[in-house]
C-alpha cells in the first residue's frame, strides 16, 4: 500500500510540476511576443500585468498539486520530523498562495450584477 501512494505521491509532483512549467512556457512565448510589440513602440503595460498575474494563476495551481504531493507522501511516512516538515512547507506555500490569489483578484475586472 505505503508504495502505492508513493506512486500516487511522485505522479501528483510531477503534475504539479508540470503545471508551473508549462504555465512558464507558454508566460515566456506571450511575453515574447508582447515584447517585440513594444519594440514598435507600443505600449504593453497592461498585457504585461495580464501575463503576470496569468502565471501567477498557474503558479498558485501548481502549488496546490504539490502541497497534495506532499500531504500523500507523509501519510507513508508519518514521523514527526516529516510532519514538521510537511508543517513548514505547507506554511510557506499557504503563504505564497494567499498572496498570489489576493494580487491575482485584486487584478480581476469586478463582476457585473445581473438585475
Amino acid at each position: 500500500m505505503n508504495k502505492i501512494l508513493d506512486l500516487v505521491s511522485t505522479i501528483i509532483g510531477i503534475i504539479g510540476g508540470a503545471v508551473i512549467v508549462w504555465g512558464v512556457i507558454l508566460i515566456v512565448f506571450r511575453l515574447s511576443r508582447l515584447e517585440i510589440k513594444r519594440f514598435k513602440q507600443k505600449s504593453i503595460y497592461r498585457e504585461r500585468e495580464t501575463l503576470r498575474h496569468q502565471l501567477g494563476s498557474y503558479l498558485l495551481l501548481g502549488f496546490e498539486f504539490l502541497i497534495a504531493a506532499d500531504v500523500m507522501r507523509t501519510i507513508t511516512h508519518p514521523t514527526l520530523n516529516d510532519m514538521a516538515v510537511l508543517g513548514g512547507i505547507v506554511l510557506i506555500r499557504t503563504v505564497i498562495s494567499y498572496f498570489l490569489e489576493r494580487e491575482v483578484a485584486e487584478f480581476s475586472p469586478p463582476k457585473k450584477n445581473k438585475n
